[in-house]
């Protein structure tokens, strides 16, 4: 199963791009990713569409208006995934005024880290961060453990 991380808008913020470069680089232990700088909707949308060999990427965006998982659900649905040849795993954040309706239908997840309004770039670490957790914590690894 490939990872794919996409977020709409410029990353101004060093410290936001080393922390993002970090975690795509732990995340590798576990799984093929990439990451990806877009500058729309439609851009993602096309992403997908190009992304398609035999089956579609599984589109997972993040908002406000998702369902709310524990690390430990998210470590579930990493397994579910795995477990169920899905190729490609799309997780894109949006742009800072939230996804247009199409682009929420499009979607096959809609995931949210809560009630609180988190800024683009931290939203993206936080998700990069809680997928590292995710396959700690089916590994066994002890990096979940200290929470």
């Amino acid at each position: 199963m490939k990872l794919r991380i996409a977020w709409i808008g410029r990353t101004r913020s060093s410290p936001i791009q080393s922390l993002t470069a970090e975690y795509l680089k732990r995340l590798s232990r576990y799984a093929a990713c990439d990451a990806q700088e877009l500058t729309s909707e439609a851009a993602l949308l096309k992403l997908v569409e190009k992304s398609a060999s035999r089956k579609p990427p599984v589109l997972v965006l993040l908002d406000a208006r998702g369902r709310q998982l524990t690390s430990e659900e998210i470590a579930n649905f990493l397994e579910y995934h795995q477990g169920h040849d899905t190729q490609e795993l799309l997780f894109a954040v949006g742009p800072a005024d939230g996804w247009s309706d199409g682009t929420r239908a499009a979607a096959s997840n809609i995931l949210s880290f809560g009630k609180v309004t988190l800024p683009h770039e931290l939203a993206r670490v936080v998700l990069l961060e809680q997928l590292y957790r995710g396959f700690t914590i089916l590994k066994g690894h002890p990096y979940h453990g200290g929470h």
